[in-house]
């Protein structure tokens, strides 16, 4: 049972992260050069599969294989249906097409199943769901994880603000003390999303994602961060040890 002196450490601590996290996010949204333009405009549906196949690959990759992947088939129907090995060709620019292929046409066909529609349907209906459900009727498929389903509702047409944790920014909201050590990528998107402000839209929980991703990309690398020249080294306990701060 908690006392009340470690449920006032808790919201202490709790407080103290959000306001770290705004601070964070103003700076790095200034350094990058926020507000971002979305980079997909698709429907959500081709953003989730688009989501499946960037998992662990490079994004020219992911782009490559998905590019062929609708030049090969007209529809996602035909994706469904198609032989696997074709669909495994037609995307094989990404990392693992031969588990993701399959993975890709079992989502589309319990997607058909729950729709029940011969076809897969579009998935605008997740618009009239409040965030949480719709993360998980997405989520409730097979295969889809919080990463997938928070693009899908970001990225896509929808532009609903749910917010993807990646491992560039997953990386650097450990390396501030954002969330614990030990706290995987996908825990880590229920207690990032709850230290962002309940009222903001899809453009700044985007401009959130993008700006620590690019953090993560262009200084606070997996192997030798340059926190020298790192704009939030006096909110981030582990740059300030490598430097001796």
């Amino acid at each position: 049972m908690k006392t009340a002196s470690t449920a006032d450490a808790l919201t202490t601590d709790f407080t103290a992260r959000q306001a770290k996290a705004l601070l964070v996010h103003e700076r790095l949204c200034a350094e990058y050069g926020a507000p971002f333009r979305f980079f997909s405009t698709k429907d959500p549906l081709s953003e989730l599969v688009s989501a499946l196949l960037s998992h662990r690959t490079k994004n020219a990759d992911s782009h490559r294989a998905y590019q062929e992947l609708r030049a090969t088939f007209p529809t996602w129907e035909a994706v469904r249906d198609a032989p696997t090995e074709a669909v495994q060709h037609a995307i094989r620019a990404c990392t693992w097409p031969e588990q993701k292929a399959p993975r890709i046409q079992a989502v589309l066909r319990e997607i058909s199943q729950r729709c029940g529609t011969d076809a897969p349907c579009s998935l605008d209906f997740l618009a009239d769901m409040p965030i949480p459900e719709a993360r998980a009727w997405l989520e409730s498929i097979s295969g889809v994880g919080p990463k997938t389903s928070a693009a899908t509702l970001l990225f896509s047409s929808l532009r609903i603000p749910a917010m993807p944790v990646d491992s560039h920014h997953h990386r650097v909201a450990q390396r501030l003390g954002l969330i614990g050590p030990k706290v995987g990528e996908g825990p880590a998107h229920k207690l990032l999303e709850a230290l962002l402000p309940p009222g903001w839209d899809a453009q700044q929980v985007y401009d959130h994602h993008e700006a620590l991703m690019f953090h993560g990309q262009k200084c606070c690398y997996f192997s030798g961060p340059a926190c020298g020249r790192c704009v939030v080294l006096d909110q981030c306990p582990f740059g300030q040890a490598r430097v001796g701060g």
